[in-house]
């Protein structure tokens, strides 16, 4: 009985552990939803990273994140996908909480973050080169 508590109370903590937690997306599958224009992505690594590049059509949630709502709009039902630095980095978790926040219900995760985009060789943007 006491080792059935036991392995109730782990897995009790390690669903815990996991609430808030945002599912992941594939970089593959990130590409396709911006050009279809089916998602809103934040950029949350900060503005002087974000000025030497960042996913196209990225907003820098760290220069914008007292207005974010706003920028976000009105189609709570649209993807949202946060991002950082990569794989170990969790400052994505701000940019998906503010988007939780406003309302938003379909909030991704782009665990391989800037790094694995640009290690697949897609492209990136720089201020006021979007596209």
């Amino acid at each position: 009985m006491k080792k059935l508590l036991m392995s109730l109370a782990c897995v009790f903590a390690a669903s815990v552990a996991f609430a808030g937690e945002y599912s992941d997306i594939s970089i593959s599958e990130l590409e396709e939803a911006i050009k279809k224009g089916e998602v809103i992505v934040l950029d949350v690594n900060g503005t002087s990273t974000y000025e030497r590049g960042h996913i196209p059509g990225a907003i820098d949630f760290r220069a914008n994140k007292e207005n974010i709502a706003a920028l976000l709009g009105d189609n709570k039902d649209k993807l949202v996908v946060a991002y950082c630095g990569g794989p170990t980095c969790n400052a994505y978790k701000a940019g998906a909480k503010a988007a939780e926040d406003a309302g938003f219900t379909k909030i991704k995760h782009l665990s391989a973050g800037l790094s694995g985009w640009l290690q697949a060789g897609k492209p990136t943007d720089k201020p006021g080169k979007e596209s």
